[in-house]
């Protein structure tokens, strides 16, 4: 509990401009950060062209530029998840303008969707889902993404959403449901 109060504590005042809280932030968020980042590139081929290490350092530049009221340290790793995101879309998006199909990273849509398991799905065919699902539900859309991108628990994305852990747990079965069948065609 320290922990995550010095974490929303150093978020409050990083983002008032103390270039010092920045610092002191980074140590305290890069390990879990890192681990996710990680997470998403398990089982993917040698030699990926992005790394989990590149990952981590450009989403933590370029939240250091966001300007957001900092609520928790939830709220952080549901932001993080949100900029890991769309920095693996882009990613994408540019392998697949240089070579059609290439480099898309492989993410699992299962029962419980983690990104430490494998299967043959890639980024660029789930972002088009998602994208459908945010415009049908945004809110089961951001749980996905928070969950996926950002690892987050069950109890950590009810606070981030202000719903019930139970709630949330209702929401992501029908959305993984919902997503399996959109990446699967509607069959």
């Amino acid at each position: 509990m320290s922990e995550e109060l010095d974490i929303t504590g150093l978020l409050r005042v990083w983002r008032e401009g103390e270039i010092a809280a920045g610092e002191k932030l980074a140590p305290l968020v890069y390990d879990d950060l890192y681990e996710r980042a990680a997470a998403i590139f398990h089982g993917e081929a040698e030699g990926h062209t992005l790394q989990p290490t590149a990952l981590v350092h450009e989403a933590f530049a370029r939240l250091v530029k966001v300007d957001v009221e900092w609520q928790s340290r939830a709220h952080f790793f549901a932001l993080s998840a949100r900029m890991m995101r769309r920095l693996l879309i882009n990613h994408a998006n540019s392998r697949r303008a240089v070579r059609r199909g290439g480099g898309a990273v492989h993410l699992p849509l299962q029962d419980e969707l983690h990104a430490d398991d494998v299967e043959t799905r890639g980024l660029v065919e789930l972002m088009d889902a998602l994208q459908a699902l945010e415009e049908l539900d945004p809110r089961k859309a951001s749980l996905i993404e928070m969950q996926y991108f950002g690892g987050m628990s069950h109890a950590e994305m009810a606070e981030v959403a202000g719903l019930s852990v139970a709630t949330v747990g209702r929401e992501l079965r029908f959305a993984r449901a919902w997503l399996r069948k959109e990446m699967a065609g509607g069959e």
